[in-house]
């Protein structure tokens, strides 16, 4: 329980200037959080933030607020229980920006292994699956990312990517709609709507 504090108390951090900014107090989160602090499970505590989080999200008075809320919500789904459970997804992520996919690969297969439950894990995995050309791998990857959060808009946004990419333009809509409805301020998504809509203009 104690792990949680410090990432509860950095999301009310990134959260408290612009919140305060749209005129929604920053006191109220903070009297939220602190209960839940004291008297929940830390998957309580995460779930309840990201709750608080995706109702500020969807409201965002300015590209700077969404910006801040957008990144305080990742920062709650690379949290884990585990301390080596969020090593290791870092060192994925790591290895993947330096083009090393397959020992990213190595790496969150035997994460998901031991840590199932750790729905970011599934989500970077699914990402690597992608840069690979592994399109199915990696859809049924969004997948268990989608059952344990309907609403993450970036395993949504790669949905509607593999779609398209795939030539099914009405899944790959739908995909990038349900993203945008979650998080209306995703200016690449926004622009791979309007190029569907092109592609599918007649001429």
């Amino acid at each position: 329980m104690k792990r949680m504090v410090p990432v509860i108390a950095a999301a009310l951090g990134l959260l408290a200037a612009p919140i305060a900014a749209a005129a929604a107090p920053a006191p109220e989160a903070g009297q939220g959080a602190q209960p839940a602090v004291a008297g929940q499970s830390p998957a309580d505590i995460r779930s309840d933030m990201l709750d608080r989080l995706f109702a500020r999200l969807g409201k965002a008075a300015s590209k700077n607020e969404a910006q801040t809320v957008e990144q305080a919500i990742w920062k709650l789904w690379m949290t884990s229980d585990s301390p080596t459970a969020e090593l290791l997804l870092a060192q994925a992520v790591k290895a993947s920006a330096a083009g090393d996919n397959d020992s990213a690969l190595k790496v969150l297969n035997g994460l998901i292994e031991v840590h199932p439950e750790f729905m970011e894990a599934w989500n970077r995995r699914a990402t690597v699956y992608f840069l690979m050309g592994r399109y199915q791998e990696s859809l049924a990857d969004i997948d268990q990312v989608l059952k344990r959060e309907p609403r993450h808009f970036g395993a949504l946004s790669g949905l509607g990517m593999i779609k398209r990419k795939l030539g099914d333009l009405s899944s790959a809509r739908a995909a990038f709609s349900d993203a945008l409805a979650v998080n209306p301020n995703m200016e690449g998504v926004k622009r791979a709507l309007e190029e569907i809509d092109r592609e599918e203009r007649p001429l």
